[in-house]
């Protein structure tokens, strides 16, 4: 099976604490920087905490259009406070993805590195890994730009 190993780094105009918050906001199912690819729905353990989950939707030709839909299981492995988290999968994607944030310039703004690292399992793995890979990248692009003006915006 092909792997999807994507790392995207970006600074944010926001301390830390903020874009944590931003974060969680979205893995607890706000929808308004992933959208309109992805959607979380956190399950009964909260994602901030360790051993939460947060049942992920990419919606691959974007929410409320048709087309097929991946889901996958992401469930909290290790987390620090603002600084950063980490998640296994399982579903159609099995894997894992890392976030860390280090604050920048006396906490005014924070570099934010997140990496996916997944393999596709069940009809996904008949795509065309490029393809899955594309667009995953993609999407984490606009998620992150989407992020960035919503920092920018306070």
């Amino acid at each position: 099976m092909h792997t999807i190993n994507h790392t995207a780094t970006t600074i944010l105009p926001a301390p830390a604490h903020i874009v944590w918050q931003h974060l969680f906001a979205e893995l607890n199912g706000t929808s308004t920087w992933w959208h309109p690819h992805n959607t979380f729905r956190p399950g009964p353990t909260p994602p901030d905490q360790l051993g939460g989950t947060t049942h992920v939707t990419v919606h691959t030709n974007g929410v409320n259009k048709p087309g097929p839909k991946i889901h996958f299981t992401a469930t909290t492995t290790h987390i620090t406070p603002d600084t950063h988290y980490a998640a296994s999968h399982t579903g159609h994607f099995h894997g894992h993805t890392t976030i860390h944030l280090t604050p920048q310039h006396n906490n005014t703004q924070t570099h934010l590195a997140y990496t996916f690292t997944a393999t596709p399992h069940g009809w996904p793995h008949l795509l065309p890994i490029g393809t899955v890979h594309a667009n995953h990248t993609t999407a984490t692009n606009t998620a992150l730009t989407n992020l960035h003006r919503q920092l920018a915006a306070h």
